[in-house]
């Protein structure tokens, strides 16, 4: 039986997980929206309903896509929050803490500290459990990006029952900074989506869909070090995820990749998978393309080297320089040129399915005396 925070017996409540996320499909379309909508049709997969409360700027609506029924609530303007460094997506917490305070659900699941501050204060009402699944590295260059995002980090952790870290990496930062020693739940890929098969291109090629204008991503570093393995490879080609945001290139490709089964068939077709990152919690783009047999390249830097924990299914690069990257880039498309590198790929991603994060998370809301 959970226990209200007042000491009293909870009230009881079964069935639907209460998903909140600060923004969704197909307004934004990163590694965090993915995580929602993966974890969802695995717990539907598992009988469990879910809704994800959500915001947008526009009317409320309520819809159900993919088999996720989606509340998206009103996003009052934010703009002067953010250009002072305030946290982002503070605006629709109320309207966020309103929805959940409307429905009928047996656990709220966050996964954005300011939707953990609705989550906790729906608990403190209604006696059941919250939690927030921190989808970044709460390190110190982390949590000083915006204003109050360490102390809304510290209100999930005292205030809500739990909060999960992405990796091992993610996890030994809650320690250094907070003293909190986080269970760690990775993100799911759906296995039945990302599969091998398929011919590659007749070319060598690389992809990354990772979002170009993101300084972090390192995509200008990509192009730079692209340059040199066409010295090496004259044919070769570089996929990037449109629109096309950084000056074209010879051999550069920019694909539409929102679309999940479209982002498959890339990943079948290319030779190599690259993520030049840092700071990565997990590297789900790296996981999905493995799934599809395809060998992959990441920065060894924060958890990236825990996804790729092996030289049979890919290389890490060892320094932010065109060289280390493109001289591990030819290394892994002669890599994907071995009968057995498939296989290698898709054994790694089988330990990140959606169906093992689902079961992580159902333990994880059912020891916390949720009814689902």
């Amino acid at each position: 039986m959970s226990v209200h925070p007042s000491g009293r017996p909870a009230p009881s409540a079964a069935g639907r997980v209460a998903l909140l996320s600060p923004c969704f499909w197909p307004e934004v379309r990163r590694g965090g929206e993915r995580f929602v909508a993966e974890l969802a049709e695995g717990l539907r997969r598992r009988g469990v309903g879910t809704r994800l409360i959500t915001s947008h700027p526009g009317r409320p609506t309520l819809t159900t896509e993919s088999g996720l029924a989606i509340l998206r609530l009103p996003r009052p303007p934010q703009g002067p929050l953010v250009r002072r460094g305030y946290e982002q997506y503070l605006t629709h917490v109320p309207l966020s803490y309103a929805a959940l305070r409307a429905g009928d659900y047996a656990v709220a699941h966050a996964v954005y500290p300011t939707d953990a501050l609705a989550a906790a204060r729906w608990r403190a009402r209604s006696g059941r459990p919250a939690l927030l699944s921190y989808l970044g590295i709460p390190d110190e260059a982390g949590l000083a990006q915006r204003r109050w995002h360490r102390e809304f980090v510290a209100r999930a952790l005292e205030h809500t029952d739990r909060v999960v870290a992405l990796s091992q990496h993610a996890a030994a930062a809650f320690a250094a900074s907070f003293g909190y020693r986080a269970p760690v739940i990775p993100p799911g890929v759906d296995l039945r989506a990302f599969t091998v098969g398929g011919e590659r291109s007749p070319v060598p090629t690389i992809i990354c869909s990772a979002v170009a204008t993101e300084p972090r991503k390192h995509v200008r570093l990509l192009l730079r070090a692209f340059t040199l393995v066409r010295a090496e490879l004259p044919d070769a080609e570089l996929w990037l995820s449109a629109p096309q945001a950084l000056p074209d290139a010879p051999g550069v490709r920019w694909l539409d990749l929102d679309d999940r089964g479209a982002l498959a068939r890339a990943y079948r077709h290319a030779w190599v998978a690259a993520l030049p990152a840092e700071s990565e919690a997990f590297g789900l783009v790296l996981a999905e393309a493995l799934a599809c047999g395809t060998p992959v390249v990441g920065y060894a830097d924060a958890a990236i080297p825990e996804l790729i924990d092996s030289a049979r299914i890919g290389r890490l690069f060892a320094a932010l320089e065109p060289a280390a990257l493109a001289g591990a880039l030819l290394e892994s498309l002669a890599l994907s040129q071995r009968p057995e590198t498939p296989g290698h790929c898709r054994v790694r991603a089988e330990a990140f399915s959606h169906d093992r994060c689902a079961e992580a998370y159902l333990t994880l809301y059912r020891s916390l005396g949720a009814t689902v």
